[in-house]
């Protein structure tokens, strides 16, 4: 079976969000993506504090330089389309009022016909936990527990209860609730992080930083649900940086998901080998514009298809 195709939407400061988040969407499900995905970045430190990632002097792109806000976006592009279901990749859980969130996610999936896929993690950016979090940074783990609590909770049958650290719910009537369960992806970069998704989720979201690292990791999560006898199959959706330049790159250090349309096409080949359901590509860096991105998104759909992706 062919590995599914996924598209990130246009968020990064170089788009019209009113006119390119529905014009890329509906193009984007007209090809054959079968979804589509947004991130979250709430602000740029200016002067930077801290590197991108939390790595010491890695610069941050001029396009994080406003980023769209991720729920609105999907808005957007539930509205403009049919079938496309619609991702998060992912949202910095912290950041989030745990119940607003629930209530916003299930709103969204009841509107789109259950085509939510809640992916989440907790952040890396000291000046956006600064800016918004509703715990400290230290406690971003426990605050992420929490919200998948919530979750659960008001997108199951009323009454709804919860009583949490952050939330209290005597007992509640909530709706509308989720047209079907939501699955709920975690980044899970670290032991525990893997453990928490092996215990409470549907799926994990690695990103694409080389095949060999990723399946690796892949056979770590399998141990670990297996020595903690998850039964349940772990979902699996890769996130592709991609950094496009039309006349490729010839660097020996190139990374991974980045060059010319064939050497995207190329990457996203030997990450499908490793097994995963299913990988998206973010076109947003080094396209110029929608009408861009949308060419290069055709091209790479194409080429990806015909390379047995």
């Amino acid at each position: 079976m062919a590995t599914r195709l996924g598209l990130a939407l246009p968020q990064n400061k170089q788009y019209d969000l009113g006119r390119d988040v529905p014009d890329v969407a509906r193009a984007a499900e007209r090809i054959g993506y079968e979804s589509l995905w947004v991130y979250e970045r709430l602000l740029v430190p200016d002067p930077a504090t801290q590197g991108l990632y939390g790595i010491e002097g890695l610069p941050w792109p001029d396009g994080y330089r406003g980023v769209a806000e991720p729920l609105v976006t999907l808005t957007l592009a539930a509205a403009a389309t049919e079938r496309a279901r619609l991702g998060t990749s992912v949202l910095v859980a912290p950041l989030h009022v745990p119940f607003q969130l629930a209530k916003a996610l299930a709103t969204l999936d009841a509107a789109s016909g259950g085509r939510v896929v809640a992916g989440l993690g907790t952040g890396w950016s000291f000046d956006e936990y600064a800016a918004a979090s509703v715990r400290p940074f230290e406690e971003r783990g426990q605050v992420l527990d929490e919200l998948i609590e919530v979750c659960r909770a008001v997108w199951g049958p009323d009454p709804v209860v919860h009583d949490g650290r952050i939330t209290k719910i005597a007992s509640a009537v909530v709706g509308p609730k989720p047209a079907r369960p939501i699955p709920i992806l975690l980044a899970a970069a670290s032991k525990k992080a893997r453990r928490r998704l092996v215990d409470h989720a549907e799926g994990w979201m690695p990103v694409g930083m080389g095949a060999d690292t990723v399946a690796a990791q892949w056979r770590e999560l399998q141990e670990l649900a297996a020595e903690r006898g998850r039964t349940e199959p772990i979902q699996t959706v890769l996130r592709t940086n991609a950094a496009y330049l039309s006349q490729g790159y010839t660097g020996a250090d190139r990374r991974p998901f980045q060059g010319s349309v064939d050497q995207i096409v190329e990457d996203l080949a030997a990450h499908a080998e490793v097994g995963l359901d299913e990988i998206f590509v973010d076109l947003q860096e080094g396209t110029r514009d929608a009408e861009e991105l949308k060419d290069v998104a055709a091209e790479v759909y194409e080429k990806a298809r015909a390379a047995g992706v």
